[in-house]
């Protein structure tokens, strides 16, 4: 798929270049493999934090870390580099995660645990980079979204279960680590069937195109709608345990959750073409709030396993809404390569702020403060719309 900035046409189903379901599938996978680690760190961390390698207070920044760190990757990756030699920067950043994972596996304390997995999110985002930089080249991006999430939810469910049932009981946290290197490697071989170059997309005025009422309001609303999930994610286990739900329980829960998320990407890859973006975003967001009021309310075991399936399901089944969402607000689709950034900040700074709010081993403010972000998320989509029409009557 040679470069050619003049060419805005493309063919089919591309805006600009043409490439073959392999080179597509090629960097679904390349992305994939950067976002592993939100479905794995469960697993993974809470194994680090078994062990005693870090506190609980430790445990948190190290995830907060690397996922803030793959959220600048992704930005960077996509925002200031070209898209060109695409196989070999693929190549270079899978190796420098390999090299990251060897590092967390045998590394000493949380200041170095930290440091670790900071580069391992910076060559995380820019895997992911390497996925949404061809994905914001189809006309069908919302639909290869969805693919691109039912593929990566897919590998971390897989990978969860060999992990938690055969690697971790034999070898540890380190054991985890050194297979996600393994991974890295052996995608190695994916890396060279990307596409070595991506037509340019009209990416002139570069953040000109971000820096509009209408792009900002689509991106925090984006980023709320994560801070929203982000917060309830990471407290699940000490929100069950205050409402008597054992820690074993919650376990099964989080992996049905990863289930009804695949389910949920899966649904959106077949509907989503069918619903207004507005209407979903608007839908799901009150979900959302419904489901984070009932878990503030204190809720049973029936209650608190549907409360997990729903949000489960509507996190992964709105993301190709918000990838129309964000086309809409910026045609160019410069804003759309900063949708994984707005999701990955809000995954990341939701935990952070929500924990703010605990006052001892009371936990009913975090899902509060997710009612709070899903209504705000909401709030944004509405002056998005109006922020849009306005756009129109001027021109």
């Amino acid at each position: 798929m040679a470069s050619t900035s003049a060419d805005l046409q493309g063919e089919g189903d591309w805006l600009v270049g043409n490439p073959s379901g392999g080179q597509l599938a090629s960097a679904l996978w390349i992305g994939s493999v950067g976002l592993l680690i939100l479905g794995l760190q469960p697993v993974l961390l809470g194994a680090l934090y078994t062990e005693g390698h870090v506190s609980g207070d430790e445990l948190a920044l190290v995830a907060t870390a690397e996922m803030i760190a793959i959220a600048i990757g992704s930005a960077i990756v996509a925002m200031l580099l070209s898209a060109h030699n695409m196989r070999w920067k693929s190549a270079v950043l899978l190796l420098l995660l390999a090299l990251a994972n060897v590092w967390t596996a045998y590394a000493a304390g949380a200041h170095t645990l930290m440091a670790a997995r900071a580069l391992a999110g910076l060559a995380e985002g820019g895997l992911v980079a390497v996925a949404t930089e061809l994905i914001a080249r189809s006309r069908r991006a919302e639909r290869i979204g969805g693919y691109f999430v039912t593929m990566q939810t897919l590998a971390q469910c897989a990978l969860a279960l060999v992990l938690a049932l055969y690697v971790i009981p034999a070898a540890g946290s380190a054991g985890g680590f050194l297979v996600l290197a393994v991974v890295c490697v052996a995608s190695l071989v994916v890396a060279f069937a990307v596409p070595a170059d991506y037509a340019d997309l009209p990416k002139d005025e570069n953040l000109a195109n971000v820096l509009t009422v209408p792009s900002i309001t689509a991106l925090l609303s984006v980023f709320c709608y994560f801070m929203f999930f982000g917060a309830v994610w990471a407290f699940l286990e000490p929100l069950g345990a205050q409402f008597g739900i054992d820690g074993r329980t919650v376990g099964l829960i989080v992996s049905a959750s990863l289930a009804a998320q695949v389910l949920g990407a899966m649904t959106a890859t077949v509907f989503e073409a069918r619903i207004d973006y507005r209407l979903a975003i608007a839908a799901i967001g009150l979900a959302a709030l419904v489901a984070s009021l009932v878990l503030a309310s204190g809720p049973g075991l029936t209650m608190f396993w549907v409360v997990a399936l729903i949000m489960g399901f509507i996190l992964l089944f709105i993301v190709p809404y918000q990838i129309r969402l964000a086309i809409t607000a910026d045609e160019t689709r410069t804003a759309v390569l900063l949708v994984p950034a707005a999701q990955l900040f809000g995954l990341a700074i939701g935990p952070v702020a929500a924990s703010l709010l605990i006052d001892g081993k009371e936990f009913r403010p975090v899902p509060e403060f997710a009612a709070a972000s899903a209504v705000a998320s909401v709030a944004l989509l509405g002056l998005f719309v109006l922020a849009a029409r306005r756009r129109r009557a001027i021109a």
